[in-house]
């Protein structure tokens, strides 16, 4: 898989870097969570929706975000989800997600607006 930053492929050298393993996995997963279900032709199903969780009130939040992230991740084979925290702060909530795959625990965060 293509190592991605910050929404762009990676460089190396003259080409692109890869990633494999446990970075593979948190980028699938980042990348299900950020982007906006729907939006893409074809994959309808691909992304979440919580980038909606500011359209709800405040103690719906924390239950929406888990269902949110159940759905954009239950296509994944071998990936289970541990635990969501939804963190609010001045308008910028963060995501916390922690999943194990393979045996192994993997932590992955998401700034939402």
């Amino acid at each position: 898989m293509l190592a991605l930053v910050n929404g762009d492929y990676a460089a190396k050298g003259n080409g692109l870097a890869a990633v494999s393993g446990k970075e593979a996995v948190l980028q699938r997963v980042l990348m299900k969570l950020t982007a906006r279900r729907g939006q893409f032709p074809f994959m309808e199903n691909f992304g979440s929706q919580l980038w909606t969780l500011g359209q709800l009130h405040h103690a719906e939040r924390q239950v929406a975000a888990e269902q949110y992230v159940t759905e954009a991740l239950a296509d994944e084979t071998g990936l289970k989800v541990d635990s969501v925290t939804l963190a609010d702060s001045g308008g910028t909530a963060k995501l916390t997600v922690v999943i194990t795959a393979e045996e192994t625990q993997l932590t992955a965060e998401v700034a939402l607006q």
